[in-house]
């Protein structure tokens, strides 16, 4: 918990994230977060124990052999032997990992932290350190920029996709699509990058996007990438189908999704305001005006699924109806699993929101630590978890008494735990089902039922039941009108698919085929389904 809190302060700031651990146990528990912060390119400085010197190499208790089990994870990893060594491996973690948006890991013998600290001698086969860094200005070079901009002016229809790297890059993003006539989709982790409330923004692509970003990537002649390593090639347009231009900040994931015909190393934001003056003022609106059609039928479509009934509750009215009553300022966290389809297709970011989630290792649990994390990071915003109950019980609820033990601290007092409660691993469910046309294997996926509202009760914060679809509203009214956190429990349908809204033909057959088999949910898996998605997806003629 304690890593992905880390991991979420950087995405929330900026700054270096730290973590503490114990060795042992303490520095193995540490994995699962790193991994989320080096997956999202984020810097954490995790400090960690060890087993006493004298005893390494002797299978002494908690004694791991750290420095193997970190090599992936971390850019930088490093026990230390000596007091005199703890400057430069402390300074060296620290710019390490701030530099290139990574992990830097510091081991610590139990041993060695109890001796006195004493600087390095001025002898031979001594190294002396500073401390501090600063990120240089990384902008490409005018001839690259300008072989970009032939490319863009030449296209007519230009798509744009923004990831994490495009963050601090708002206006710049913004002008260059109005320039470029331009569609935008939005990779995950660069949901806030764009406001939603702009009618050429598509939303979310990929498995848990819209159908208006499907169509605009079908589409295009031209592809601008900005900061983002959306993993999901399928969804990008056919290889040949667009001219495309990369920009990204690590050169590594540079043409790794789309073979880009310009891959430009740098800076989102200073590469765009280099080369906005090369960009020609696209005189055409026609394929403007049709992304725009189509982000408008997105959006009545989404308004419609939501609103459908469903048995109790459908989880995508929990967060249509959140949508508008989000305070100015918000900063929402999802968990991993049907939740995330729900924040990904249905919150409707505005200007000054913040919001994340674990992105490239899409990690169960990080909801609530991520949102922890902002609380301490802007004690003044209001903050929204959206969380299943699988990742609910597996730690979730735990990390509720933190809040319970800091919240008083807080300027804002306002933190909202959503809880989507269907008692099913909801996303590997569908997945299940529509990817691999197998039945849901209730061993796997059926979980305890669990109140989770008393339990915040138990602990002395708000805690909310709500199990009908007209009254989601009203308990998202009182979750906003109390004065301490809230556990807001939905009990939600679990046979309302949470899979893409352009699912292909074959999927569809698969899902089918799920039911042949024999799923042990059928009836309702077929009703839920026919009102969200089957009927817009079969051949009219079936």
């Amino acid at each position: 918990m304690a890593t992905f809190m880390a991991a979420a302060h950087a995405k929330f700031t900026g700054e270096l994230g730290v973590c503490l651990s114990t060795g042992g146990p303490g520095a193995t528990h540490l994995i699962t977060g790193l991994y989320d912060a080096k997956m999202d390119h984020v810097p954490v400085l995790a400090i960690c124990g060890q087993a006493a010197r004298a005893t390494r190499g002797g299978n002494y208790q908690q004694e791991v052999n750290l420095d193997r089990m970190f090599a992936d994870v971390a850019e930088y990893v490093q026990e230390a032997t000596e007091p005199s060594q703890v400057r430069h491996v402390t300074d060296r973690a620290i710019r390490i990992a701030t530099s290139r948006r990574g992990v830097g890991v510091i081991i610590l013998p139990n041993d060695l932290q109890e001796l006195k600290y004493e600087e390095p001698p001025r002898t031979h086969g001594n190294i002396f350190s500073g401390s501090g860094y600063s990120r240089p200005q990384i902008i490409p070079f005018d001839a690259d920029l300008r072989r970009a901009a032939e490319v863009l002016n030449a296209g007519s229809k230009v798509a744009i996709l923004v990831g994490a790297g495009a963050l601090g890059a708002t206006d710049e993003v913004i002008a260059i699509a109005n320039k470029l006539q331009a569609g935008l989709a939005k990779a995950l982790l660069g949901k806030a990058a764009v406001p939603d409330d702009l009618p050429w923004v598509t939303g979310s692509i990929g498995i848990l996007g819209t159908k208006a970003s499907w169509e605009l990537m079908n589409n295009c002649d031209t592809l601008l990438m900005i900061g983002s390593g959306f993993p999901y090639a399928e969804f990008l347009p056919k290889e040949k189908q667009a001219r495309a231009v990369q920009i990204d900040i690590d050169a590594g994931m540079l043409s790794l999704r789309y073979p880009a015909e310009v891959n430009l190393h740098g800076d989102s934001a200073l590469t765009l305001r280099a080369l906005l003056p090369l960009i020609e003022q696209k005189q055409d609106t026609s394929w403007r005006q049709t992304i725009e059609a189509g982000v408008a039928d997105w959006w009545s479509t989404a308004k419609e699924r939501a609103l459908q009934h469903a048995n109790p509750i459908n989880p995508q009215r929990v967060t249509w109806e959140l949508s508008p009553r989000l305070p100015d300022n918000s900063i929402i966290t999802s968990d991993s699993g049907s939740c995330a389809n729900w924040f990904a297709r249905d919150i409707k970011i505005r200007r000054g929101m913040q919001c994340s989630l674990s992105g490239g290792l899409a990690s169960m649990g990080a909801a609530v630590p991520y949102a922890i994390a902002a609380k301490f990071a802007h004690p003044e915003q209001s903050v929204f978890a959206l969380v299943g109950d699988g990742a609910m019980q597996m730690n979730n609820l735990a990390e509720m008494i933190t809040v319970a033990k800091y919240w008083k601290q807080w300027a804002n007092p306002q933190l909202i735990v959503c809880v989507f409660h269907n008692n099913d691993l909801n996303q590997v469910t569908w997945e299940q089902r529509v990817m691999e046309g197998n039945p849901k294997f209730d061993a796997t996926q059926q979980i305890p039922d669990i109140a989770y509202h008393k339990f915040a009760q138990l602990i002395g914060l708000t805690g909310i039941y709500c199990d009908e679809d007209d009254k989601v509203a009203s308990a998202w009214e009182m979750a906003l009108a109390a004065d301490r956190p809230v556990i807001l429990e939905f009990r939600t349908d679990p046979e309302v698919p949470p899979l893409p809204s352009h699912i292909s033909f074959d999927q569809a057959k698969q899902f089918m085929s799920a039911a042949v088999k024999g799923d042990p949910h059928e009836a309702g898996m077929l009703l839920g389904a026919a009102k969200q998605l089957l009927s817009s997806i079969l051949p009219h003629k079936s």
